[in-house]
């Protein structure tokens, strides 16, 4: 009966905990682009089912200069191909890859 209890306990526990899955996302500014202001100055951040987290596991001048008109995080909405998970009320990445169109 224990040993029964003790799996039911770790069946909940594995289940409850989340999952880090790959998806396409939207990635920009949180500040600039997407209105977050729980952070100040320009902070990388992702949209995930249309809600806008900041992001551990990448910096938003790790992919050039996030004030360039053409391509910089500040000025325009990617799209990346991101690992990870939503923890804490940020998007925890595990990978981040620019996904060019």
């Amino acid at each position: 009966m224990k040993k029964l209890l003790i799996l039911v306990f770790l069946g909940i526990v594995a289940c409850s905990t989340p999952k880090e899955k790959t998806q396409i996302v939207e990635a920009s500014c949180g500040q600039c682009k997407f209105g977050l202001d729980s952070q100040h100055g320009c902070d990388l951040a992702v949209k995930v089912d249309g809600q806008a987290y900041f992001i551990d596991g990448a910096h938003i001048d790790d992919y050039g200069d996030a004030h360039d008109k053409n391509i910089g995080f500040c000025n325009v909405v990617r799209k990346a191909e991101v690992t990870g998970k939503i923890e804490g009320g940020k998007f925890k990445a595990s990978s981040f890859k620019i996904v060019e169109e």
